[in-house]
């Protein structure tokens, strides 16, 4: 049987959490729940424990809410150290970024674990503070492929976004995606754009974006414009996946503590990784479909206040829950 790491986090985390483990249930699919971020800081000392990093490392899959707690900011130990520490431990390079709306299908997949985030950093003796952004030819080629594959199953177009204009990395990305694209993957349509440019295009034309392969800064970027054209941060799932072990699946949205234990928190972005954990991390694509349109008549029915509805986290489950058992009497 199939077994999930859970990790409810902070503010908001638990919450949404436990609308997602009503899911998991509802699929047969076995889990366990283990501490992470702000509230482990407070009980252990650490926001990765290394039971937690031990049974995520065990799991199929690992499901995780955002971390963060306004006591912690400032502290030398912080939340976010830990997301990093274990996107580093599972290997995880390959962020998926769907977008979805009426009429728009966007897959953005982002490079998780190099360029600018991760390279070279710190202060010369003039005071001068500097990051440096360094992709290798082998970094390029797994997330290239990652993307042309997925570009293949879904509308069979992949557009590669840089600045090669002006970034010297970017010379290296076009060069690798161009390549592998007439010798390996042929069948797949494949088009160049600027960062700059097709954050307009995301803007203005949503719906002629089918998948996006790019860097680690830009897929950042990016991926929160077409979230905010798609009804933003609160609806937005992503998958973080490596080529082996568990991938991890997390909303996009922060703790929220400033509407924690009030129960109105919106729990569709937290639902809609569960969807891509179905589908990227346990192979049960009908499932994940099954959830997807069933968070989205649950929208549609009740909504919650941040979509000017007066549904609370609980209801917006139970509206999910009835949707999946239509589904399945159909």
């Amino acid at each position: 049987m199939s077994h999930v790491a859970v990790l409810p986090g902070d503010g908001i985390g638990p919450e949404v959490t436990a609308q997602a483990v009503r899911v998991l249930d509802a699929f047969g699919i076995a889990y366990s729940k283990h501490a992470f971020g702000g509230n482990a800081i407070l009980a252990e000392g650490t926001p990765l424990p290394e039971d937690t990093l031990a049974a995520c490392r065990r799991a199929d899959a690992v499901l995780l809410a955002a971390v963060g707690l306004p006591e912690l900011e400032g502290k030398p130990v912080r939340p976010e150290q830990g997301l990093l520490g274990l996107r580093k431990e599972l290997g995880v390079y390959a962020n998926l970024r769907p977008a979805r709306a009426p009429g728009i299908d966007i897959m953005i997949v982002r490079e998780l674990v190099g360029g600018l985030y991760f390279g070279e950093k710190g202060i010369r003796e003039d005071g001068t503070w500097f990051d440096t952004c360094e992709y290798s030819r082998p970094e390029v080629e797994r997330i290239a492929r990652r993307g042309f594959e997925i570009a293949g199953a879904r509308g069979g177009r992949l557009t590669s976004v840089d600045k090669v204009n002006v970034m010297h990395t970017s010379r290296l990305w076009r060069d690798v995606v161009t390549q592998m694209g007439s010798t390996l993957y042929p069948d797949v349509a494949v088009d160049h754009a600027l960062v700059d440019s097709f954050a307009m295009t995301i803007v203005q034309a949503p719906e002629t974006i089918d998948t996006v392969v790019t860097e680690n800064t830009f897929g950042d970027i990016l991926s929160d414009i077409a979230a905010a054209v798609t009804g933003g941060l609160g609806l937005a799932a992503s998958a973080s996946l490596g080529d082996d072990g568990p991938g991890l699946f997390e909303p996009v949205h922060g703790s929220a503590p400033q509407i924690a234990g009030r129960g109105i928190a919106n729990p569709a972005a937290m639902l809609r990784s569960v969807a891509l954990l179905l589908d990227h991390g346990l192979g049960r694509a009908a499932d994940a479909a099954a959830l997807e349109a069933a968070v989205d008549t649950a929208l549609q029915i009740a909504p919650t206040p941040d979509l000017g509805g007066t549904s609370t986290t609980s209801e917006v489950g139970d509206a999910v829950l009835r949707a999946l058992d239509s589904a399945r009497t159909l």
